[in-house]
């Protein structure tokens, strides 16, 4: 689940919801910019369900009950979160192998240095299901498709990002009071942006622009989401609470 705070409730985003936001990103990538294009339809798979893992844990949103926060995919307990990181890379690889190394790839990355012993099993079991997928496919020690591959993943974690950008912040905010992990830009780098971050900004509510854009011309998303009252979890419960909380949706237009 995607936790953003507010005076009186929380903005509460499925995770799978706000990865096919990602993937519709993804799919609007330019062709000219797409590097080892042959791959796209695999890329664009991956970048759809990279999130898969959450569906069943968003169902029902657990409450943090030291912060009366709702548990968010930063903070939930590990072991679940982790068991269900591993559920979902396996049903993107019962579908596509290359999608699979890709988000195992991607999961990875998030826990390589962490030093308990729940994220070093998983990331130990996801090192061999990468070199696995690495032979299968033949991509070790061609360095064509080694450069692909990374860039695939950089494709990947740019989406994501940008997706999360319009989940963690509130429309149109000054880039000043944005959230922490964006006011400096996004890490990824490509060749189409000199190899500069690229920034983005809200210029009004339902518009975000980007220094450079990827894309071939201007992305609309719709963003589903739940406004949940906090008075309503004191008197209901979360669960209840974010089941009984109306269906909405953020339309953002990317330039």
């Amino acid at each position: 689940m995607i936790v953003a705070q507010q005076n009186d409730s929380f903005i509460m985003i499925n995770q799978h919801d706000h990865a096919k936001v990602s993937g519709l990103l993804a799919e609007n990538w330019r062709d000219d910019y797409f590097f080892g294009v042959e791959r796209k339809l695999d890329v664009i798979f991956a970048i759809y369900e990279h999130d898969r893992g959450w569906i069943d844990l968003d169902k029902n949103p657990l409450l943090n009950k030291r912060t009366q926060i709702p548990f968010s995919f930063i903070d939930y307990p590990l072991a679940p979160k982790i068991a269900h990181y591993k559920k979902g890379i396996d049903e993107v690889e019962f579908k596509n192998k290359y999608a699979a190394l890709l988000c195992s790839l991607h999961y990875g990355s998030f826990l390589q240095h962490s030093d308990d012993q729940y994220s070093q099993n998983f990331y130990k079991q996801e090192v061999q299901r990468q070199q696995t997928l690495l032979k299968m496919l033949n991509i070790i020690g061609i360095i064509q498709k080694e450069k692909q591959l990374q860039y695939h993943l950089d494709m990947l974690k740019f989406c994501d990002n940008l997706s999360l950008y319009i989940c963690l912040n509130k429309p149109g905010v000054d880039k000043s009071k944005e959230h922490p992990f964006y006011r400096n830009g996004f890490s990824q780098r490509f060749h189409f942006a000199n190899n500069q971050r690229i920034d983005a900004h809200w210029k009004d509510e339902e518009t975000v622009s980007l220094s450079v854009s990827p894309h071939a011309k201007e992305v609309e998303v719709l963003l589903p989401y739940k406004e949940v009252e906090k008075k309503h979890i004191l008197e209901f419960g979360l669960s209840k609470a974010f089941h009984n909380a109306p269906h909405s949706t953020r339309k953002v237009k990317f330039i």
